[in-house]
């Protein structure tokens, strides 16, 4: 028989088990299981947005939105449609009732265990197709399945859940150290937005002043052409903090540093050109912006939650 036996709401950040149902079973099958709900949930931060991972007699499918994922464990023989039109509901409905700022504070687990009403319900529709009446939406997500099919997540990739790990974990557990292409940052405050577009406008100032210095040296104005080199290192300069605010790398605050290093040596250089405001305005700038790709850090390793 083809049924959901289970679902979870997941932060992506670290794992926290926001709220969950109860299981429909608690045999062997299902206990295996949990030891892979709560291995995914250490891994959401590195996994695609929609995934699936078939373990036998039973799949667990999970989408992820907006620092929240939504997992559910169904029979092997469950329509992948109605799975991720289920998934789709619990997060539709999760969005519209809690504010993300909640999500993002939140410290107990299961602090939103009141959501599992909401899950059982449907649940239970989803449990008797014959009572649905989607067939808009199974028809829009069955197209969006077929264009953008969830990841399939294999056993090998995951590792065992009896504690034998695979080389992809091994690479995830130093991602931050062996790659940084699945590493993602937490998410952007106002603060960082605010230093993405004041560095944008800096990198932008620095670019008209360095092709005005070009066109004076054209007139033989004798405009010094170190001066052209010093605005677009600037430019260059606040482009890249624009690029460690955004993406994570290896020794990416020494880098925000170096780089930050480089705008107060060319505004040194640029001192006679500019003046104490637009020094200080630059210089500020490049210290903001530095600050804040030191707070915005990798997502961290989730920790050990009972999902």
């Amino acid at each position: 028989m083809s049924m959901i036996l289970s679902a979870s709401v997941i932060r992506v950040r670290d794992g926290l088990p926001l709220s969950a149902s109860t299981d429909y079973e608690q045999g062997t099958g299902m206990q295996e299981c949990r030891k892979y709900f709560k291995m995914l949930s250490r891994k959401l931060a590195q996994l695609p947005d929609r995934c699936t991972l078939k373990t036998g007699r039973y799949n667990i499918n999970f989408i992820s939105s907006m620092g929240v994922s939504y997992m559910m464990l169904c029979t092997e023989n469950y329509p992948n449609v109605l799975a991720f039109s289920f998934l789709d509901e619990l997060q539709k409905e999760f969005i519209t009732t809690y504010n993300m700022m909640k999500t993002n504070t939140a410290v107990r687990p299961y602090c939103f265990i009141e959501f599992d009403n909401f899950i059982q319900r449907t649940k239970q529709r989803y449990n008797n197709p014959r009572s649905l009446s989607t067939k808009i939406n199974l028809s829009d997500m069955q197209m969006e399945i077929k264009l953008r099919p969830p990841y399939q997540i294999s056993m090998g990739e995951l590792g065992s859940a009896n504690g034998v790990t695979s080389a992809f974990s091994v690479d995830y557990k130093g991602a931050g150290k062996i790659s940084s292409a699945h590493q993602r940052l937490e998410p952007a405050t106002l603060s960082g937005i605010v230093a993405f577009i004041l560095s944008l406008l800096c990198a932008a100032l620095n670019l008209i002043r360095g092709f005005h210095a070009i066109e004076s040296l054209l007139q033989s104005d004798g405009e010094d052409l170190n001066y052209i080199v010093a605005f677009f290192l600037g430019t260059a300069a606040c482009l890249y903090q624009c690029y460690l605010l955004v993406y994570y790398t290896s020794w990416r605050n020494v880098k925000s540093f170096l780089t930050f290093g480089l705008i107060c040596l060319c505004n040194m250089y640029l001192y006679e050109l500019r003046n104490l405001w637009q020094l200080f305005f630059h210089v500020t700038v490049g210290a903001f912006v530095t600050l804040q790709i030191w707070l915005r850090q990798a997502q961290g390793k989730a920790p050990d939650y009972d999902v």
